[in-house]
């Protein structure tokens, strides 16, 4: 966002944008939801190159792999250029892909007052992209307590001082923007609120907002031998106590880095231990359609091994991707 834009006046342009966005024409999806006959078809996607900034061309660019699902290919400058926003929300909604999330990976909970300042100001922007963008949702994870990595582990992450500011920020991005059609999320975190289903529940009950949904990783709450060696009970669960607040997920498998202590590394779908029938499976019944988007995979051919494994997958398990 330009510096000279005061907050108000963000807030307040970003709320138009959306609004002017709501008229666009419906995706099959929320067509699908709003009549009560819900698609059981996953809308899968992940990174893609088109070669182009063209809207139409990185739209179409989604379809040629058979993905129905994008990233957001805006960053939060683009709160500024309307005419850009709605080119890609109508060519978006005219190729039938939904722009799954909003990322904005930044410590909430940074320990440098400035940044962490800085950091909710950049989610609270995201989440005003994704309202104005059509996203299903901005997601970051809750925070961390650590001065060495942002992301990274520490005692305090499980303390009632952790929950209680990540009650506390998530109120004020969705307050701040008030969105109507997207969500804010958290992300789970194996060292970190929320690790599971349980805590993503005291989660939602405590923020208490309508806008604050579930964003689905299954492999970030893997961390133990028994949630690897059960993680279709795990994921089973995630959906069994999740599953209504579920707006976007990611695809992703574990391997166990056989060493002296526990190492999971993450590796592609259908190369390590997930099962992802059971993901699928509980994925495709969900009404709301939630995307499913592969990611942190190291260059293209990967993520096509990805993408074709989920894809030969699908029928054999009765789902189907289109």
């Amino acid at each position: 966002m330009n510096k000279h834009v005061n907050r108000r006046r963000f807030l307040r342009r970003s709320a138009g944008l959306a609004a002017g966005f709501l008229a666009l024409p419906r995706t099959r999806s929320a067509r699908a939801a709003q009549g009560g006959a819900a698609s059981h078809a996953i809308r899968l996607g992940g990174p893609v190159s088109a070669g182009s900034s063209d809207p139409e061309a990185i739209a179409q660019a989604h379809r040629r792999l058979g993905y129905r699902a994008a990233f957001c290919p805006f960053g939060n400058d683009a709160l500024n250029d309307s005419a850009r926003l709605r080119a890609a929300a109508e060519a978006f909604a005219k190729h039938d892909v939904a722009i799954a999330e909003v990322g904005r990976w930044v410590n909430l909970m940074d320990a440098d007052p400035a940044r962490r300042k800085a950091n909710l100001e950049n989610v609270t922007q995201g989440l005003a992209l994704a309202e104005a963008v059509g996203a299903r949702c901005c997601v970051d994870i809750a925070g961390s307590f650590s001065t060495e990595q942002w992301y990274g582990p520490h005692p305090k992450n499980f303390s009632e001082e952790f929950f209680d500011l990540a009650v506390e920020n998530a109120r004020k991005i969705i307050d701040a923007v008030k969105p109507a059609r997207t969500k804010f999320c958290y992300e789970m975190m194996g060292w970190a609120y929320p690790e599971g289903p349980d805590s993503y529940l005291r989660l939602i009950r405590a923020i208490d907002r309508e806008a604050f949904g579930v964003h689905l990783d299954p492999c970030n709450g893997v961390n133990s031998p028994e949630r690897f060696y059960r993680n279709a009970e795990f994921i089973s669960e995630c959906f069994d106590k999740l599953g209504p607040h579920i707006v976007s997920c990611h695809a992703k498998d574990l391997q166990w880095q056989v060493e002296m202590n526990v190492h999971f590394v993450e590796v592609r779908p259908g190369a390590g231990a997930i099962d992802y029938r059971p993901y699928l499976q509980r994925l495709a019944a969900l009404r709301q359609e939630p995307p499913l988007m592969l990611e942190h995979l190291p260059n293209a051919e990967e993520y096509d091994k990805a993408r074709r494994y989920l894809l030969e997958l699908g029928p054999k398990v009765g789902v189907r991707f289109e």
